[in-house]
């Protein structure tokens, strides 16, 4: 009897039938003493761990082994029946014999369980007639009744909300998202071990903070019962770690997640998570060296290799040294050698020809920016290091020491966006406070979210602040840059989603 042949089909049956013919099983074997949810099972191995004790074994032999997982595909030949158990890395065929595990069993398995139950399996790992590595099961036991059913017949969620919102179906039902999520927490992990390696301290900075600073950005706000005060959810960790630097720490990293009330789409989720390191007495050059290793080294570890493939156009390369370029070389290479010296009705005329949005308002620096964000940035598909910005982009890095117009930063662009930003801080309290200052010129209040300065900071800073580099890096667009991911949702496990009606 093959699969679709099986007597208790009933992938075409409405769910709610589907439910309640569950249920009833679940009744049935509860009432006759028997345990729909089980408990604790020692001695389980995963399936792949049981496969290759069997391919280390001496030939012939048969490996006694415990796996436990999802039922996830089964048949009947004869009196033996065949059933798939999916655990969180890979699969293991049960070989159930009736003369083996009784009669009473047999029957139990064939007509009490279904597709997507839980169970454990006991017994010896050999190889089929055909070859494949299989369980011959001497006993097994339900230790979980699924109660609805899997979607499309194992065949996979093709629906991406149903995808995105139902995220367990497609984490069972999907191997390449359970993997690239498995991928996603090794790097975090190689992340992690690099910079310890290199004498970074990993610290936690608060999630909340009665001023939303560190960067320009509309914050979640909520109110703090217990303080009757205004709290936001933190838009950034980089005040909080200046302070830090301030008190001593000199190698710092935090892993966290930031939170900005905006927009959503392909590269943008509202709650995205973030790594943000400080190193004293280092430089923009230092980070720049320091994050062009650590990201090839969590590639070559994680992934083996520094090349990988796009669906469209060229692949990424991230063979070293990366390419680096001044921001006035990238515009000027795109916009002509003459272009800051345009007067700026033409240079808003030059880039309304490049079918961009420039309205009357805009400053010549904007005209220029908007230039750089919209054709220049998504055609730097290989790592590039873009450098010497104009320093009212970034009011928090130091002023190059021959241009006090530019400031000492880079943007790493991989792949058409950034991945990266790397400063040389800013620690003279006295510019800070008035690069603060220039920056809420002209801007909308947003009900007192933003238009206010962090205080304390300052006066953390004016106690001395050394030399620091400062890089920040999107971890959900480096796993989307390193796993293929088109979307920032395929690397997110629960991204937001406007409430279902």
């Amino acid at each position: 009897m093959s699969e679709e042949q099986l007597p208790d089909r009933t992938d075409a049956m409405p769910t709610d039938d589907m439910r309640e013919q569950r249920l009833r099983k679940m009744k049935k074997i509860a009432d006759a003493g028997g345990r729909p949810y089980g408990y604790r099972v020692d001695g389980i191995i995963p399936c792949l761990e049981a496969k290759q004790r069997f391919a280390d074994a001496p030939a012939g032999t048969e490996v006694a082994a415990r796996v436990a997982g999802r039922i996830v595909a089964r048949r009947v030949m004869g009196k033996s029946l065949f059933a798939n158990v999916q655990d969180q890395d890979g699969q293991m065929q049960l070989y159930i014999q009736k003369n083996v595990v009784g009669d009473e069993a047999y029957e139990f398995f064939l007509k009490e369980l279904d597709i997507g139950d839980i169970i454990t399996a006991a017994g010896t790992v050999f190889a089929t007639r055909t070859g494949e590595v299989s369980l011959r099961t001497t006993i097994f036991e339900l230790l979980a009744k699924s109660l609805r059913p899997l979607p499309e017949k194992w065949h996979g969620l093709t629906d991406m909300e149903q995808r995105y919102r139902q995220r367990y179906l497609d984490l069972i039902s999907n191997q390449d998202v359970r993997e690239t999520f498995q991928q996603r927490s090794r790097i975090i992990q190689e992340i992690r071990n690099y910079l310890n390696s290199k004498g970074f301290m990993e610290v936690e900075t608060p999630m909340m903070q009665p001023l939303a600073g560190g960067a320009a950005a509309r914050p979640f706000k909520t109110h703090y019962n217990a303080l009757n005060c205004t709290m936001y959810l933190r838009i950034a960790t980089e005040l909080y770690l200046k302070r830090l630097l301030v008190g001593g720490f000199e190698k710092i990293y935090e892993i966290g997640r930031n939170f900005r009330n905006e927009g959503m789409d392909r590269r943008h989720n509202p709650e995205f998570t973030v790594l943000e390191l400080y190193e004293a007495y280092s430089d923009c050059r230092g980070v720049m060296a320091l994050i062009e290793d650590l990201i090839c080294t969590v590639a070559q570890n994680v992934f083996g290799t520094l090349q990988f493939k796009r669906e469209e156009g060229e692949d990424l390369d991230f063979t070293r040294p990366w390419r680096v370029a001044t921001y006035h070389e990238l515009i000027t290479g795109r916009m002509g050698p003459d272009w800051f010296d345009l007067d700026l009705d033409t240079m808003r005329a030059k880039a309304r020809a490049l079918d961009l949005n420039i309205p009357e308002t805009m400053s010549a620096l904007d005209v220029t920016h908007e230039i750089y964000d919209k054709a220049i940035e998504p055609t730097l598909i290989q790592p590039t290091f873009v450098t010497r910005l104009p320093a009212h982009l970034v009011p928090l890095a130091k002023r190059c020491e021959d241009n006090h117009d530019l400031v000492d930063v880079y943007e790493l662009v991989i792949n058409g966006q950034e991945i990266s930003p790397g400063y040389s801080e800013l620690n003279d309290p006295i510019e800070q406070r008035a690069r603060f200052d220039s920056q809420l010129i002209g801007r909308d209040d947003l009900e007192g979210e933003v238009n206010r300065i962090d205080e304390d900071f300052l006066i953390a800073l004016e106690h001395g602040m050394p030399p620091t580099g400062g890089l920040g890096m999107g971890i959900d667009r480096l796993v989307m840059l390193l796993t293929g991911a088109p979307s920032i949702r395929d690397v997110i496990l629960f991204p937001q989603m406007r409430p279902q009606k």
